[in-house]
């Protein structure tokens, strides 16, 4: 499926028909330039070019990428949870560092949701470390658009599950109520 839509948010940038983000869901041809973008996008882990090549392949129907100018300048990797199908577990969220304040993470995550393959989702849930603001940002916005029924709990703890090496990661789950977001 490939999405193409004016990003009406900035409207500086609709001077021009070149100007428009391209929205699609990602191919395994992408993998690569998956891979480059979570590279620049800290503090998000990086994962080996060939995890980014599955998410792009494999998890292509609940995974989008943004393009300006043919550039890779946003992905959100997600999967539906084998053992909950109904949950939409977004896995990761970057947009490079030129494409930050615009909006494009939320605009990614909405258009993701409105996909039809994604009709019967009825949660999403993610996981995110204390200090990774743009992320708390984005779900805090969709929460508030949902509602504002989220729930925070501790899903990987620093001490007991990563043994120091790690921050802990703290589950966030959002019910899918509003029609704020209407599927179309």
């Amino acid at each position: 499926m490939v999405i193409q839509t004016a990003w009406t948010a900035c409207p500086n940038w609709m001077d021009s028909a070149q100007n428009s983000w391209v929205l699609r869901a990602p191919t395994r041809d992408d993998g690569a330039d998956v891979h480059a973008l979570i590279s620049q996008c800290q503090p998000l882990d990086e994962n080996s070019a060939y995890c980014n090549f599955l998410q792009s392949s494999h998890f292509a129907n609940t995974s989008i990428i943004a393009e300006m100018h043919e550039r890779c300048a946003g992905f959100i990797s997600a999967y539906r949870k084998p053992d909950e199908p109904t949950t939409l577990f977004i896995w990761q969220v970057a947009v490079h560092p030129d494409s930050r304040g615009e909006g494009l993470a939320f605009h990614m995550l909405q258009t993701l949701l409105k996909r039809d393959v994604l009709h019967n989702v009825e949660y999403v849930e993610t996981t995110i470390t204390s200090d990774n603001q743009g992320s708390w940002n984005l779900f805090r916005k969709l929460e508030r658009e949902m509602g504002g029924q989220g729930d925070i709990t501790t899903f990987l703890d620093e001490v007991r599950h990563f043994k120091g090496e790690h921050d802990t990661e703290y589950l966030y789950r959002i019910p899918l109520q509003s029609p704020k977001m209407d599927k179309e």
